[in-house]
């Protein structure tokens, strides 16, 4: 028997949440680096620039809000009435791919069809 949706949303939701605060707070010690460094860092020869460094953690952070979003949004489906039905053709999503994607918003015909 697997788990209710409702556990794996708030599992993931954890998950998405702690990785947020995680990369919000390395994000925030990199600006203080940032502010107190004059260095030209992108002639450094030892190694990862505090620039691709903050270019790299704003795609993480991005990631992280990203799926916090879709899975907000999920537990709201779920509060409604209106999870794991297709928000295009209105049909049932499959429960195979509510497993690998619980936050999933369109059945699969609909997704490869908008090509998500």
């Amino acid at each position: 028997m697997s788990p209710d949706p409702r556990t794996i949303l708030d599992s993931l939701r954890a998950v998405a949440a702690a990785r947020a605060a995680a990369t919000a707070a390395t994000l925030g010690e990199l600006m203080h680096d940032r502010e107190g460094s004059n260095d030209d860092d992108e002639h450094d020869p030892e190694g990862v620039t505090l620039s691709s460094e903050w270019s790299r953690l704003t795609g993480l952070a991005d990631a992280a809000a990203s799926e916090l979003r879709q899975v907000d949004e999920a537990l709201a489906r779920l509060d409604t009435g209106d999870y794991g039905v297709c928000a295009r053709c209105g049909q049932l999503i499959p429960a195979a791919r509510l497993e690998v994607r619980p936050y999933a918003t369109h059945c699969v015909a609909c997704a490869e069809k908008l090509g998500r």
